[in-house]
């Protein structure tokens, strides 16, 4: 049996749950079609029914893991007919790879995202905007766990702590050694009050070994990085919700050694808060940031004040924002000739 509160249900979803007969419970797994549900009256496994799947025009709306979904068991069976799933307060998600215009939901009703990031070689700021920009767009709140902090001279953590915090304006940063529990406790705030967890980032920065402390037993297979290069090895391969023993849950996603965004040109300002602001105080309100004169961001790079890798970072992920907003709209083929014309007239 699983309390509906432990598991993250709050009054928003209570509300949409009124005056049901149906159960209520929240996905755990999600594969081809088959959902494993957590609820009061014990685990199901989980299929939408005819009509649902029949009038759900899009993928998003699909039950994906963390979900809160109202289902009918199956008489004398643990299986159950998913009839309704409930209006998310937050979905993560990212385009699939390769080319085709199509939305992988990773979790849904996150409270915090923690983007975990390995401390060794694999540390990358570009990287650490990306996935920035997608918590932002779901609407969670990110946190920073860098991880292998005992890999780390203490001059060095220091500089990477500031490093991130240049780039991650008001976002929590904590450093940990999860292999000796160093930095663990810091986590603890963000646990609290049966809140609900993701952990996204590259294979081998220690997630599921993170995962493993917070649960506080070895409940995930933990394996060590290459020598030769430094990564590591995908241990998880599915998504899946986890109960953490004070209540709340945990959701461990697979390494992603490639972020396609499915997000706004909004989650960009909101990433790149310094340079809007930088160029708030161009003389020319249409500035390019290129040779007019009274730039404020081409004096901030001359300066030091912003690193040119930074400015570039924003460009390219405004460029790709926008892109993938002209291709929801128009389709691939207008949206990648409206990006050729504005290539060659110079205002993309």
């Amino acid at each position: 049996m699983y309390e509906l509160k432990t598991l993250g249900f709050t009054p928003y979803f209570k509300t949409q749950a009124k005056e049901t007969t149906c159960k209520i419970g929240r996905v755990v797994t999600s594969a081809n079609g088959i959902y494993r549900i957590f609820s009061p009256d014990g685990e199901f496994q989980g299929q939408v029914s005819g009509k649902f799947y029949h009038q759900t025009e899009q993928s998003r709306d699909f039950p994906c893991v963390g979900d809160w979904v109202l289902f009918e068991p199956m008489s004398g069976e643990t299986k159950g007919i998913i009839h309704k799933v409930l209006e998310r307060q937050s979905l993560l998600s990212r385009h699939v790879a390769g080319n085709r215009q199509e939305e992988q939901l990773i979790a849904a009703n996150l409270d915090y995202v923690f983007l975990v990031n390995a401390l060794n070689k694999d540390f990358n700021l570009r990287r650490m905007e990306r996935y920035l920009m997608q918590v932002y767009e779901s609407g969670a709140s990110p946190v920073f766990i860098l991880t292998k902090k005992d890999l780390c001279t203490q001059d060095e953590l220091e500089e990477k702590m500031a490093a991130v915090e240049e780039i991650a304006f008001g976002v929590p940063i904590i450093a940990v050694d999860s292999v000796n529990n160093d930095g663990i406790d810091k986590l603890q705030p963000f646990l609290e009050g049966n809140k609900t967890i993701s952990l996204i980032g590259s294979s081998g920065v220690g997630k599921s070994t993170l995962i493993n402390r917070i649960l506080g037993k070895e409940v995930l297979k933990t394996q060590e990085v290459r020598e030769d290069d430094d990564r590591g090895r995908h241990t998880t391969t599915h998504r899946e919700l986890f109960l953490i023993p004070t209540g709340g849950v945990v959701i461990d996603t697979p390494g992603m050694r490639e972020l396609q965004l499915w997000s706004s040109e909004d989650s960009a300002s909101e990433t790149f808060q310094d340079i809007e602001q930088l160029a708030e105080q161009c003389k020319f309100r249409d500035c390019r940031h290129e040779k007019e004169p009274g730039c404020a961001i081409k004096e901030a790079i001359q300066t030091g004040k912003l690193s040119e890798d930074r400015f570039e970072s924003y460009k390219k992920l405004q460029r790709e924002a926008k892109f993938h907003a002209l291709k929801e709209k128009y389709g691939v083929q207008r949206a990648s000739r409206m990006q050729y014309e504005g290539l060659h007239k110079g205002t993309w």
